[in-house]
């Protein structure tokens, strides 16, 4: 790969690094308020619906980061 070609994945990485810093943000945000919640609350149908934001959050951000490390790799 060329020089142009390794800038070009290099902005890839720092896009991917930003949207994965905020979606991390946002995951601690969502945890922070369901960490917050009664217990009862948070057995509840509200309450799992935030537990699966929160593990769809972090499942995304374990998949972001496989792709940087793979564009890091070229």
């Amino acid at each position: 790969m060329n020089a142009q070609g390794r800038k070009e994945i290099g902005k890839f990485i720092a896009s991917l690094e930003e949207i994965k810093s905020k979606l991390e943000s946002m995951k601690y945000d969502e945890e922070e308020k369901f960490d917050n919640m009664p217990e009862g609350l948070q057995d509840s149908e509200r309450g799992e619906q935030m537990q699966d934001a929160i593990d769809a959050m972090e499942n995304a951000c374990d998949n972001l980061e496989d792709a940087i490390n793979s564009l890091e790799e070229i």
